[in-house]
């Protein structure tokens, strides 16, 4: 199979490349070296440069080390499978050894940009004056308490309206209506129904209190008719007073540091020491990026099947410049402080070959101090318990100056997915 031809054909069935367009798999083809081996060469030593991703042509090679070794099928590599750099650094995490006489294509590191896809942070950005979660934020207004909110294409959701989007557009509909001087110090929120993505969310503001120095707001999300979300919201004029703060913020790494969750989720596709079922099946997911930057503290192995603590620490921030309102900027944390909270409560129950969700139930938020969403924070989450199914969640975001900003608790609902059939009717 030397033919550019025959090598296009075989990179077609590539589970890292079906993503790809056809014209960056006629170039890849025209760029990977052919590489042989005896049974029991080594491909590549662990911590070893990377030299590139290598693609396995004709034969078997094994991953060695503490994860390979404890079930050595799942870290059998064969035609089709691939591997390139780990999740820590610029190395390779493991030894792979060929079983058999193996050959590898290897796309060399200069190259590798041809994987990537295109982002949509890369298109028609000349176009958009306005960053994309302050789109995702955008009420529109109907009426003077009555707002009209989007699911826009590039939202992030997980086969629903997102929890997140709910909380931070609720907040800004409330935000509208109350006095400029006033800022959100509180919310308390409810999720009673699933969004419909398809369809625009109408927001219903109500005005519970206006005082001299406190509003109060409830807000109801509706669609079809019927309310599916609800979120009260405390508003305070600023005011001197007293101050402390018990909470330290733990030592981590600076962000700087750190690789993106965006690059982490490229790495773990092509690093050996996860599962080439796992890998395979990533490689082939379309995962929309977020419109915040997430840079994890302690990267880990752990997949959706492996058990973990119940705990997470990771910095974030909004990967485009915000405008100066303070308010938009707490909505922006509003909305990034669902994205990963409710997962750490199913962390201790995961196993292999059980497919599982938290779904939130509510989430409240307190602000402590002033804090710009686009200037990174570190949020330090922790589920100190799980009980009849409802699993609850505890965070603490701190600025970089180690002040408190944020506190956080979340209730959610922890579902292991069943296979049984269908019955037709009532489904409670």
């Amino acid at each position: 199979m030397n033919t550019t031809e025959s090598v296009i054909e075989f990179l077609g069935n590539v589970p890292l490349l079906q993503r790809l367009p056809s014209s960056s798999l006629k170039r890849i083809a025209e760029l990977v070296v052919f590489k042989r081996y005896e049974k029991g060469d080594y491909v590549v030593r662990e911590d070893q440069d990377v030299d590139g991703v290598y693609i396995l042509l004709e034969g078997e090679a094994q991953v060695l080390g503490p994860y390979g070794e404890e079930n050595c099928s799942e870290f059998l590599l064969k035609p089709s499978d691939f591997f390139g750099r780990g999740i820590f650094g610029n190395v390779y995490s493991a030894d792979v050894v060929a079983a058999s006489k193996l050959t590898c294509l290897l796309l060399m590191s200069d190259h590798c940009d041809l994987l990537e896809t295109k982002s949509i942070w890369d298109s028609n950005k000349e176009h958009d004056t306005q960053c994309l979660v302050e789109r995702l934020l955008y009420m529109e207004p109907l009426d003077l308490n009555l707002f009209r909110g989007f699911t826009l294409p590039n939202a992030p959701t997980f086969g629903k309206v997102f929890g997140g989007q709910f909380i931070g557009q609720a907040l800004a509909a409330a935000s509208k209506t109350v006095e400029i001087e006033k800022i959100v110090h509180n919310l308390h929120s409810y999720f009673l129904l699933v969004g419909d993505l398809n369809i625009p969310i109408i927001y219903e503001v109500n005005r519970l209190r206006e005082g001299n120095n406190f509003a109060t707001r409830r807000v109801d999300a509706r669609q079809k008719g019927k309310t599916i979300f609800t979120l009260f919201a405390s508003f305070q004029r600023e005011q001197q007073g007293f101050i402390h703060q018990e909470s330290t913020m733990p030592l981590m790494p600076a962000p700087e540091t750190l690789i993106s969750r965006d690059e982490m989720l490229e790495r773990r596709i092509t690093d050996p020491l996860l599962p080439r079922d796992y890998r395979n099946k990533f490689a082939t997911v379309n995962i929309a990026p977020y419109p915040i930057d997430i840079r994890f503290c302690e990267p880990t192995y752990h997949t959706e099947h492996t058990k973990a603590p119940p705990r997470l620490k990771y910095w974030f921030r909004s990967k485009e410049k915000l405008s100066d309102d303070p308010a938009l900027h707490r909505c922006v944390v509003a909305f990034a402080s669902d994205l990963i909270f409710a997962c750490i409560s199913l962390n201790p129950h995961r196993k292999k070959s059980m497919s599982s969700a938290a779904l939130s139930l509510d989430h409240s938020m307190w602000f402590h101090r002033p804090l710009r969403a686009d200037d990174w924070l570190l949020f330090v989450m922790v589920s100190p318990t799980a009980y009849q199914s409802r699993g609850f969640a505890t965070g603490e975001m701190f600025n970089r100056k180690g002040e408190l900003v944020v506190s956080l608790t979340q209730e959610c609902l922890l579902k292991e997915a069943v296979t049984i059939k269908p019955v037709f009717g009532a489904k409670l």
